[in-house]
């Protein structure tokens, strides 16, 4: 007896898809802590004058390497609400660049991808810059 309703229930919802009816479906859902940590991190990294984020250390570096961390999550930590996040985001910078700069591109641009990709406000991003490198130093720079 259950089948059959069900089959009429299907049945109801593809006459109204022919028709052009708009079917309204609910439910809830879930966006993870570490994805919200990974946008807002490439979004970030995505700032002219950021070279990285998070403080780097060998032992990371090398479990990043071999997989047994995500680097995009890496110097990134999220509270997440329904609605609303607070990023914590700590930043490496290139030498030579305006830090107050750096900081307010990197506001806008994680709080906008944030609303944009998840629909989630920025209450807050704070931002620490926890190194400075210099260009000469900095990995694949040719000599």
């Amino acid at each position: 007896m259950e089948e059959r309703i069900r089959e009429r229930e299907m049945t109801a919802r593809l006459e109204e898809l022919e028709k052009g009816e708009a079917i309204e479906v609910v439910g809830e859902t879930t966006i993870e802590d570490d994805v919200i940590a990974s946008i807002a991190g490439v979004a970030a990294r995505e700032v002219e004058g950021v070279s990285s984020l998070g403080k780097t250390s060998i032992r990371r570096t090398l479990a990043e390497r071999v997989g047994g961390t995500e680097q995009r999550t890496r110097g990134v930590e999220i509270e997440m609400g329904k609605k609303e996040a607070v990023v914590d985001i700590a930043l490496n910078v290139v030498y030579g660049f305006s830090i107050p700069k750096i900081i307010i591109e990197v506001r806008k641009k994680v709080a906008s991808r944030l609303l944009e990709l998840c629909g989630l406000v920025a209450k807050e991003i704070n931002i620490t810059v926890v190194a400075i490198e210099f260009p000469e130093r900095m990995p694949g720079k040719l000599e």
